[in-house]
């Protein structure tokens, strides 16, 4: 599989720019993707040095619109840390708009 096809975009949440302050960064994977593969994407999209690897599966909710329920995707999470000095660009130009 492509580095491109096993990230699929980063979480945006409150959440994920509290761990990206501790050099944990957070990305929503493609469900097939194991942990070596989400490394070897990371590391060589981003050109860091992944330390850790934390993969969760997020089960999907039920939701309604009036009359018609039906429920969200589930879908698969990584938390990837980096050495500690390594940065992803992508979550550094974001962290101005939280103030």
């Amino acid at each position: 599989m492509e580095p491109t096809q096993v990230l699929i975009r980063p979480v945006v949440s409150e959440k994920s720019y509290v761990l990206a302050a501790n050099d944990k960064y957070t990305f929503r994977v493609h469900p097939d993707a194991h942990k070596t593969e989400i490394r070897q994407a990371v590391e060589s999209l981003f050109d860091v040095k992944v330390v850790e690897v934390r993969t969760m599966s997020v089960k999907s909710k039920p939701k309604r619109r009036g009359l018609i329920q039906g429920r969200t995707r589930s879908w698969k999470k990584a938390v990837v840390q980096v050495r500690p000095g390594d940065t992803i660009p992508i979550f550094q130009g974001l962290q101005g708009l939280e103030g």
